[in-house]
C-alpha cells in the first residue's frame, strides 16, 4: 500500500511537471506551501537543464582534442557577459510583471513589461554581438587565449555571439511566464531545447556519411539553433490567449518609462551575475599557482557542486516570483511566510545532498578524472566545500526576496561585500601567505559562502525590501 502509494504521488508529480492543462499558479491565494510546491518543482527541474546544457557541447567536443575543448571554454566564458545581461533583464522582467499581476489580479497585465522587455533584448543583442563578431578572434585573445587557439575558437564564438538573442529571449521569456504563475512552460521550453542538442550537436560537430560536419563550430550551431526552437515555443505561449497573456505585436513598440523601468532593475540584476562569475575567475587563479593538479581539481570540485546547486536557484526564482505577486496584491507578510519557507526547504534539501556529496566526494571525483592525484584533490575540495551548500542553498531564497521586490541593488552589493571584499582575499590569505594551499582557499570560499547567508538573512528580517517601490 505504502509503495503504492509513492508511485502515485511520483505519477502526480511528472503529471504536474509535464501535463497538460493550465498550469498557471495564484501565489496570492490558497496555503503558501502548496503555491511553493507548484512553482519550486518545475522552476529546480529548469535549474537541472541549464546544467545539462552546459555539459553537452564539452562531452561531444571533447572528442575533438584539447585545443577543441579549450576554444568551447573561452567560447562560454566570453559569452558570459550576454547571460550576465540576459539575466539582469529576466530579473527586472519578473519582479515588474508579478507585482503587476498581483496587483491587477489579471495575467495580461505582464504583456507590457514581457513585451518591453522583448524590445530591449533585440536591441541589445545587435549591440553586443554585432561588434563581437567581427572581433571574436580579439575577444579571445582579450580573455587570455593565444593566437593559434583564438583563430581556431574564433568560428565557434563568432556563432555564439551572433545567435545570443536565443539566449537573452530564453530568459526573459521564461521569466515573463514564470511571473505569471506559469513555471511549466519555461522548464518545458529548456528541457526541449535540451533534448534538441543531445540530438544535433553530435550531427553539426562530426557529420554523418560522407559529410564531415562543421567540427568546433558545429556544437556552436548546434546551441543556437536548440535555443532558438526553445524560444519560439515560449513565444507562442506568450501569444496565446488560452495562457491569458496574450503579448502581441503592439506590447513591442516603444514605451519609454517602463522600458527605463526594467533597465534601472536590470543593470544591478547583471552585476549581481558579474560579480559572481569574476570572483570565480579569482579563485581559479589562486588554485592555479598551486599546479595543475590543484587547478584540475578545484575545478571538478566546483562543477560537481554547482550541478548539485543549481536546482537551488530553481527554489530561490519560485520565492521571488512569490514576493513580486504578494507584494503587487498588498500581502508583504504572505510574501515574507514565502521566503521564510523556501529558505528552508533549500537548507533541508540542499543540507542533505552535501551530506550526500560529503560522503561519495572520492566516487564522484574519480567519475569525473582517472588522474588519482586530481582524484584526491577535487575529493578534499568537495568535502570542504559541501558543508557551505545549505547556507548557499538558504541564502539563495533570501536573496529572492530582494529580488522579486525589484530590489536588484542590494544582492548585488551584499554579493561583491562577500565575495570580492572576503571570499577571494580571504582565500588568497590562507592560501598563500598562511601557506594553507588549496586547503586554505576551499575554507575561504566555504566562509565566503556562510557570511553571505548571513548577511543576506540579517537585511531581510529589516524588511525595506517590503516597501521597496518599482
Amino acid at each position: 500500500m505504502t509503495g503504492s502509494s509513492g508511485w502515485g504521488r511520483l505519477g502526480i508529480v511528472f503529471r504536474g511537471l509535464w501535463g497538460g492543462g493550465d498550469g498557471r499558479v495564484d501565489g496570492t491565494q490558497g496555503p503558501v506551501r502548496v503555491a511553493v510546491r507548484r512553482l519550486a518543482w518545475p522552476m529546480a527541474m529548469e535549474m537541472v537543464a541549464e546544467s545539462v546544457f552546459a555539459v553537452v557541447d564539452v562531452f561531444w567536443v571533447a572528442r575533438l582534442g584539447v585545443a577543441a575543448i579549450a576554444a568551447v571554454g573561452l567560447g562560454e566564458a566570453a559569452m558570459s557577459f550576454v547571460y550576465a545581461f540576459a539575466l539582469g533583464l529576466s530579473i527586472a522582467t519578473s519582479a515588474i510583471a508579478a507585482r503587476q499581476v498581483g496587483a491587477s489580479g489579471r495575467v495580461d497585465a505582464a504583456a507590457v513589461p514581457a513585451g518591453q522587455a522583448i524590445s530591449l533584448a533585440i536591441l541589445l543583442s545587435v549591440a553586443i554581438g554585432l561588434p563581437a563578431c567581427l572581433l571574436a578572434e580579439h575577444v579571445l585573445m582579450g580573455i587570455g587565449a593565444d593566437a593559434a587557439t583564438a583563430a581556431y575558437g574564433a568560428p565557434f564564438a563568432r556563432i555564439l555571439f551572433a545567435g545570443n538573442l536565443s539566449v537573452i529571449l530564453m530568459f526573459i521569456c521564461g521569466a515573463a511566464l514564470r511571473a505569471t504563475g506559469e513555471a511549466r512552460v519555461p522548464m518545458r521550453a529548456l528541457w526541449m531545447a535540451n533534448l534538441l542538442n543531445i540530438g544535433l550537436a553530435p550531427l553539426m560537430i562530426f557529420g554523418i556519411g560522407g559529410w564531415q560536419g562543421f567540427g568546433v563550430a558545429g556544437a556552436a550551431i548546434a546551441t543556437v539553433a536548440s535555443r532558438g526552437i526553445g524560444v519560439a515555443y515560449q513565444l507562442q505561449h506568450l501569444a496565446r490567449a488560452r495562457h491569458g497573456i496574450c503579448l502581441g505585436w503592439k506590447h513591442l513598440l516603444p514605451v519609454p518609462a517602463m522600458m527605463s523601468r526594467i533597465l534601472r532593475i536590470a543593470w544591478t540584476g547583471a552585476l549581481q551575475m558579474l560579480v559572481a562569475s569574476t570572483s570565480a575567475i579569482g579563485l581559479y587563479a589562486i588554485a592555479a599557482r598551486s599546479g595543475n593538479v590543484a587547478l584540475a581539481g578545484c575545478t571538478i570540485a566546483l562543477r560537481a557542486s554547482q550541478f548539485v546547486l543549481m536546482p537551488a536557484l530553481g527554489v530561490a526564482r519560485a520565492a521571488a516570483v512569490l514576493v513580486g505577486q504578494n507584494l503587487g496584491a498588498g500581502k508583504p507578510d504572505r510574501a515574507a511566510s514565502a521566503v521564510r519557507f523556501t529558505a528552508i526547504v533549500n537548507l533541508t534539501v540542499f543540507g542533505a545532498m552535501g551530506a550526500i556529496l560529503f560522503a561519495a566526494a572520492h566516487v564522484v571525483a574519480t567519475a569525473m578524472s582517472p588522474d588519482p592525484q586530481v582524484v584526491a584533490e577535487g575529493a578534499r575540495a568537495m568535502r570542504i566545500v559541501a558543508c557551505a551548500f545549505p547556507f548557499y542553498a538558504a541564502g539563495t531564497c533570501l536573496q529572492g526576496a530582494f529580488n522579486g521586490a525589484g530590489d536588484t541593488g542590494t544582492p548585488a552589493w551584499t554579493n561583491f561585500a562577500c565575495f570580492w571584499l572576503l571570499q577571494v582575499p580571504l582565500a588568497w590569505v590562507l592560501a598563500v601567505p598562511a601557506k594553507m594551499g588549496t586547503l586554505g582557499l576551499y575554507v575561504g570560499v566555504t566562509i565566503g559562502f556562510i557570511v553571505l547567508a548571513a548577511c543576506s538573512g540579517t537585511l531581510f528580517l529589516r524588511g525595506r525590501w517590503k516597501a521597496h517601490a518599482i
